[in-house]
């Protein structure tokens, strides 16, 4: 049995110091994995510590006739990784789409706020309907496709096209 095949097996029965003697020894070598993986140091840092926490509290799982010991922590590893992989690509993702939403909402509500309130044109707009309104804001203001502004206010691509269409009409009439 190898020196830490035995000293997981000295964790799992509550040996803290096997576990220090671990982390001293597989540390950095788990560290330059996680970073190759995650690319990025402040992740793979909490990616090594989730390991020996899993190590800790899974040690007793550990059967040294299955595989080697080095193998069964680095797949901890790898599993740990890949999960903040995971994790990390959804949360910006989420947040990068949010951020442009809110954006895209702020320019269209700029520009549908300078125009004078007395002008033709914002009484009409005004007389919309707000998915209307905000369907012809987003095609004229920020030149979006009806595709895009579907996925942007989470609608079906026919009710934004009939919104447009529709606002469109409405406008015309309103203003003539």
């Amino acid at each position: 049995m190898s020196e830490l095949a035995e000293r997981i097996k000295a964790c799992a029965e509550g040996d803290r110091a096997a576990l220090r003697a671990i982390m001293d020894t597989e540390g950095s070598r788990l560290l330059g994995i996680a970073i190759r993986m995650l690319r990025r140091r402040d992740l793979a840092e909490d990616a090594v510590q989730e390991c020996f926490v899993s190590l800790w509290r899974k040690a007793h799982q550990f059967d040294a006739n299955r595989g080697a010991a080095r193998g069964w922590l680095t797949t901890i590893l790898r599993n740990q990784c890949l999960t903040m992989l995971r994790k990390e690509s959804w949360e910006i993702a989420e947040d990068a789409e949010t951020l442009e939403r809110r954006q895209d909402e702020d320019i269209v509500m700029d520009a549908y706020g300078r125009l004078d309130a007395n002008s033709d044109l914002r009484r009409c707009l005004d007389r919309l309907e707000p998915p209307k309104r905000i369907a012809i804001l987003q095609a004229y203001v920020l030149g979006y496709t009806h595709g895009e502004i579907s996925g942007r206010l989470q609608a079906p691509l026919g009710s934004v096209k009939a919104w447009v269409r529709r606002g469109l009409i409405a406008l015309r009439e309103c203003l003539s």
